[in-house]
């Protein structure tokens, strides 16, 4: 009998996971998802579980509840009724219920004063039994980026409670009206990789594109500037997750020695061409900017 390769097997769970991304508010049976990953409905629970590291009854509900997270978060105007009703509960009981067992606080805790990093907790695990290979193709160009003046907020510590920065800035963005997020571009900047080093030194700068200096504003916003210059640039679709990683470690590893560039005294970063929850996780555009001399 011929031996199915590994990669084949990563592959298929990959589709199945990217499947359910795409389809969250239809029915997601076992038998359906065992379809579209070419598996027996028998085996496909045991297969999901070994890939993902989590069933696939659970899976489905931690994707929803991530939806739903940040629909309480960043879309206040949204009745936590509709956000449970979009995560395929019958009743706002049943999803806080579900909600507290996940992540330690009820859906108003949550949207008050989210707990990030209990949060995080819950989405190391499905991750870990994903396609590590993760070596996708991928398309550089060589562009010129115009030098750019943005507000910053600076984030400093964990980057999972990162989410509470961007609450901060997006606040300030509202009140002042000076980084309309609908007509100016976003951006963050990392100083390094956040898995390779002390949380105390990490820092995310948190950009919207201004045409004008900022003031003193009470949330700290500050100005700073984009440096013009060369730049390679990689376009992700899709999830901000292991992914997107995953490319941006190709582009060092891969891509920076076979070109023959040098790396310009700045950091990698990236632009938000569309933000999550205002489009499905799958739809995320972001543009990765890597300075060159």
């Amino acid at each position: 009998m011929q031996e199915v390769p590994v990669k084949s097997y990563q592959a298929r769970i990959d589709r199945v996971c990217d499947f359910i991304l795409q389809h969250l508010e239809e029915p997601l049976s076992v038998e359906r998802l065992s379809q579209v990953a070419n598996f027996s409905k028998y085996h496909f629970h045991r297969q999901f579980a070994a890939n993902t590291g989590v069933n696939v009854g659970r899976y489905v509900q931690l994707m929803r509840l991530k939806r739903a997270s940040y629909q309480l978060v960043f879309n206040r105007d949204m009745q936590v009724i509709q956000i449970a009703l979009e995560a395929g509960f019958d009743n706002p009981e049943s999803f806080s219920r579900a909600f507290k067992s996940t992540f330690g606080q009820t859906p108003s805790q949550f949207r008050k004063a989210p707990d990030w990093r209990a949060w995080h907790q819950e989405y190391n695990y499905p991750e870990k039994g994903r396609n590590k290979r993760m070596n996708p193709n991928i398309e550089v160009k060589i562009v010129d980026f115009t030098e750019t003046k943005v507000a910053v907020l600076e984030h400093h510590g964990s980057h999972e409670l990162l989410n509470n920065s961007v609450m901060q800035f997006i606040e300030w963005r509202k009140s002042s009206r000076l980084s309309p997020v609908d007509t100016s571009r976003s951006f963050g900047i990392p100083n390094g990789d956040p898995k390779a080093m002390a949380a105390e030194d990490f820092q995310f700068d948190i950009c919207g594109s201004v045409n004008a200096d900022v003031p003193e504003n009470p949330q700290g916003v500050i100005n700073k500037t984009i440096p013009a210059g060369r730049c390679a640039m990689l376009r992700h679709l899709g999830s901000r997750g292991e992914k997107m990683d995953a490319k941006i470690y190709r582009l060092y590893r891969d891509w920076l020695p076979q070109s023959g560039e040098e790396l310009r005294d700045f950091p990698v970063y990236f632009e938000f061409i569309n933000l999550f929850p205002e489009v499905p996780e799958h739809q995320l555009i972001t543009d990765i900017y890597l300075p060159l001399k």
